[in-house]
């Protein structure tokens, strides 16, 4: 049964659904699972990776689905919703299928975004938990990170008061002269606090710490939230994690985790993050919820760990990517697919009228203030002009030899006529095409996306990556500069190219990923520029290194790895009911 999402705010959908909610022992029955892969966790539970994936080893994996949208208003265009909503009607149509995304973060939650559960009948659940920090995820990620800079700082302080007998006597460590002025790694907490972008520790007497300029990042931009994300089991996330670069030495040379002797102790505080939390939609199709990267300097997906275990679980499996098709997609297509080996079969690309609209050219989308007016009347001219955005990201999709399927996420201001016209051009381009409203209807909305979804998974994919490992760096960014953000070309400041330089010429790259760093409301690196472009060339300033995740991260653009709290943030709304202690102001 459907709820009346217009009616109902989402925390009480959720509130209401979660009544029935399956526990963990029937979640084991309904899913196969031996008693020892379900761990209980109060009202939900964690599946136990590394038994279920031993079990299952041999098992042919299902139908590989990835959900991704169309360059998004600042509102976003509900993948999360539509991968909920897919859900629910692959589950109308009594398949077997599960999903799995991302955790969320407490600084958007907390800010102008909400939660990333979903929205109305197509909402996962339990939304307090999913919305509050889940099963320990992202603070074991934050204990594992903050001991790093823990044993960095004291380190540096103790090289300072002891001599080198001393500090051999004392540490049984060599002097590592690391640099204070080249420290690379921050600190990082799970709320928006621009007041923490840039510190200056250490401040006292000598037993204070080391005095230097510091930062702070949200929790879900940490190397080691991007490394749960690509990690294929408990081995490679321990491998890894000593070879985290902290800072460099005055000689230049990288200071490390394993340098420091705290990847083991790290691994320890982050051991059960490699078990996927298992949740549901409202209407109890089953659904993982694992690692939580920024998609903006990292890789944006949910954990290649969820995607395993589910391709053995599940005849259908749907995930998702962040942002839209030329960023979570395209690191979809070239990073996760190139490290998981699993081979997608459809992408499905949200896609809404409000947001061609305004590629066509309406008026500016303000997160917090109401859409202007000619958002919810017809305008077929101003559609029309939009398209072009569409179907430049169909075209990304079908590069990579995936099955794109155009799923339009109805409002009920859309028309029919503005509706038959992204149909027409999503077809004339190449894609299936489906309308979907799951948002208002949950999976009764949603049976015409999956029936188009699974006509599409029966056809033959014929994927491809885009670049092969042997490109060097330079050459990958021109690439997907030129085939996914549609420009002329690349241009490099000079210390950028330098580096570059540098990195191509250092074998030790050569298997590093190419992570680009890009606003992901604009094909370009300027979020100001709508639809789809021309003539233009995309600059990069700078290159990342992050050693642990193995990631190169190319930046058009300046990328703050600490959001800033907005002045009407959600948090305002949120509050407990003392008399049953739930959670009310969720959305």
């Amino acid at each position: 049964m459907a709820y009346d999402a217009v009616k109902m705010k989402d925390w009480q959908i959720a509130e209401a659904a979660e009544a029935n909610m399956p526990s963990p022992d029937e979640w084991r029955e309904r899913l196969g699972l031996e008693k020892d892969e379900i761990i209980p966790f109060a009202r939900i539970c964690r599946l136990d990776f590394l038994k279920i994936i031993e079990r299952l080893k041999d098992k042919p994996d299902g139908k590989y689905i990835e959900v991704t949208a169309i360059t998004p208003t600042p509102l976003g265009e509900g993948k999360t919703t539509t991968t909920m909503g897919l859900l629910e009607g692959l589950g109308k149509r009594g398949k077997n299928v599960g999903g799995c995304i991302r955790q969320p973060s407490g600084g958007p939650t907390m800010n102008i975004k909400g939660t990333a559960a979903g929205g109305g009948n197509a909402l996962l659940i339990p939304m307090t938990e999913f919305s509050m920090g889940l099963t320990g995820d992202i603070n074991d990620i934050m204990n594992a990170h903050n001991l790093a800079m823990v044993a960095l700082t004291s380190r540096m302080q103790h090289e300072r008061n002891y001599n080198d007998e001393q500090l051999a006597r004392l540490t049984s460590m060599r002097r590592m002269d690391i640099d204070p002025t080249r420290v690379e790694m921050g600190w990082i907490m799970d709320f928006c606090a621009q007041s923490l972008r840039n510190i200056v520790i250490g401040l006292g007497g000598r037993m204070d710490g080391f005095t230097m300029q510091s930062k702070f990042g949200i929790a879900v931009s940490s190397e080691l939230m991007a490394m749960l994300s690509i990690v294929k089991d408990l081995a490679d996330l321990r491998e890894r994690m000593d070879q985290i670069t902290l800072a460099f030495d005055k000689r230049g040379n990288p200071v490390t985790t394993g340098d420091l002797e705290v990847g083991g102790a790290m691994t320890a505080w982050m051991r059960n993050t490699i078990n996927p939390t298992l949740m549901c939609t409202v209407e109890y199709q089953p659904c993982m919820v694992h690692a939580g990267p920024f998609a903006n300097i990292a890789v944006g997906q949910s954990s290649i760990i969820g995607d395993r275990i589910a391709l053995k679980m599940f005849d259908y499996h749907v995930t998702e990517s962040g942002f839209a098709a030329d960023i979570g997609f395209e690191k979809f297509w070239n990073v996760k697919s190139r490290l998981s080996g699993l081979k997608p079969h459809v992408s499905v690309l949200t896609t809404t009228i409000r947001a061609l609209k305004m590629h066509g050219g309406g008026p500016k989308v303000v997160a917090g203030i109401a859409l202007p007016e000619e958002y919810a009347k017809e305008n077929l001219a101003l559609l029309e002009k939009g398209l072009p955005n569409m179907v430049h990201h169909i075209n990304v999709i079908r590069a990579s030899g995936i099955n794109p399927v155009v799923c339009i996420n109805s409002f009920h201001t859309d028309t029919k006529d503005e509706i038959a016209m992204v149909r027409k051009a999503a077809e004339d381009a190449g894609a299936r095409c489906a309308v979907s409203s799951h948002w208002a209807d949950g999976g009764d909305g949603a049976l015409e996306l999956a029936d188009v979804v699974m006509e599409a998974c029966e056809q033959e994919s014929e994927f491809k990556f885009l670049y092969p490992l042997e490109m060097k760096l330079r050459e990958r960014v021109d690439k997907i500069a030129k085939v996914v953000y549609g420009a002329d070309g690349v241009s490099w400041t000079p210390d950028a190219e330098a580096k570059a330089k540098q990195l191509e010429s250092d074998t030790k790259y050569d298997d590093y990923a190419t992570m680009m760093v890009k606003t992901h409301l604009s094909l370009t690196h300027d979020p100001a520029v709508k639809g789809v472009p021309k003539g233009w060339t995309l600059p990069i300033r700078d290159v990342l290194i992050y050693s642990g995740s193995k990631f190169l991260c190319p930046c058009a653009g300046t990328i703050s790895l600490m959001p800033g709290t907005a002045s009407d943030p959600a948090f305002r709304k949120v509050d407990v009911d003392v008399k049953t202690g739930k959670v009310t102001g969720l959305f």
